[in-house]
């Protein structure tokens, strides 16, 4: 047995550490893709780098930064702006209510997404946190001094829309997704044409609309706060796209699967809690997920309705125009911020759907 391995060994190739550079330049096109790839990480090691990095400013020194202009970066603007364009144009004595109000909608959020938690009061614990930190953001009790709506912004109204909106659209772009799917005409002509009318339209026509027009069509002396109607507006969106999600999913659950339901005297909604639904939503992670990081992204645009989130921060931000020349450290720092949620909830849709794979060997 011993000889049969030696063999073995013996006969295997050997592998050495040039062996993914072969394949790098294994026929004319990855060779020339890999000399382009290596060209523009040389450009960047030489010019990106040094302004970065070498020649970078990273003192709140406005004199320091005039003269580093065009050769280094001024990371000071991040420095002397980071209150407003994280947390807005909240008073600054009670800043850490949205600091910890974002601590904590983040830390629901990895609750809610740990698999081995997902039972029904823990989830109900996790949208009542949320719900707490809304109310800790706007204060009003206990104590605490009210806030308007208004002063909210940055990266916390980004997460509270962000997760809000995820949190409201999911459970409706189910209900949606069931009604496209029966039998019953009036229910499916219903939740087509909601979907098709919201999905024909762009977000910032459903949020122009919620800020501006919807309170026209309401009783007099009645008008819902601007975040409330925005983040309507976010969930309505937001669910006609999922619901399409969640619909091809159903629509790929076996027909025998339903046959077996019927047989075992299961009812509709057992039949879809029990069986349709947690098979339909092990196809549909990843889009969902999708849907998610757009939802995120998609907060950008409540700037046309007066709300300053953490894009339209960083434009209040650059309005000081003393600082306004170096505009593009402020947007490379917005886009990191950008790009570590959204690559988070990325590698955890991965996560989920090689786990969905393996469930269902």
């Amino acid at each position: 047995m011993s000889a049969d391995r030696s063999v073995i060994r013996a006969s295997a190739p050997a592998v050495g550490w040039w062996a993914p550079l072969r394949l790098l330049f294994k026929g004319r096109l990855n060779a020339a893709l890999s000399l382009l790839s290596v060209a523009v990480l040389a450009w960047l090691a030489v010019t990106v780098i040094p302004w970065g990095v070498t020649h970078a400013v990273f003192d709140n020194n406005l004199e320091a930064c005039r003269a580093a202009r065009g050769q280094g970066a001024c990371w000071g603007l991040i420095g002397e702006k980071w209150r407003l364009i994280l947390f807005g144009r909240y008073p600054f004595e009670e800043l850490w209510r949205p600091l910890v109000a974002s601590v904590l909608m983040v830390m629901a959020c990895l609750v809610i997404a740990r698999r081995q938690w997902w039972k029904l009061w823990i989830l109900l614990a996790a949208v009542g946190v949320v719900v707490a930190s809304v109310l800790l953001m706007l204060g009003g009790f206990l104590g605490l001094t009210p806030v308007p709506t208004e002063r909210l912004g940055g990266l916390s109204l980004t997460l509270l829309l962000a997760i809000i909106g995820n949190l409201m659209s999911l459970p409706l772009a189910v209900g949606l997704a069931l009604g496209r799917c029966s039998h019953l005409p009036l229910i499916r002509v219903v939740c087509s044409t909601f979907v098709e009318v919201v999905r024909g339209v762009p977000l910032v026509t459903v949020l122009f609309m919620a800020s501006f027009m919807f309170p026209l069509f309401l009783p007099s002396g009645m008008n819902p706060d601007v975040l409330l109607r925005v983040a309507v507006g976010l969930t309505i969106f937001s669910a006609a796209y999922q619901a399409e999600v969640i619909r091809g999913g159903i629509n790929s659950v076996p027909r025998g699967q339903l046959e077996a339901a019927q047989s075992l005297g299961m009812g509709y909604w057992l039949t879809q809690g029990k069986v349709v639904l947690p098979q339909a939503f092990r196809v549909v992670v990843p889009p969902l997920v999708n849907s998610f990081i757009a939802l995120f992204k998609d907060t950008s645009l409540v700037t046309i309705v007066s709300l300053f989130e953490l894009f339209g921060s960083l434009r209040l931000a650059l309005a000081d125009p003393e600082w306004r020349p170096f505009y593009v450290e402020g947007f490379i720092f917005v886009a990191l911020i950008y790009w570590v949620f959204c690559s988070a909830m990325s590698k955890y849709a991965r996560g989920l759907e090689r786990d969905f794979a393996v469930a269902r060997r």
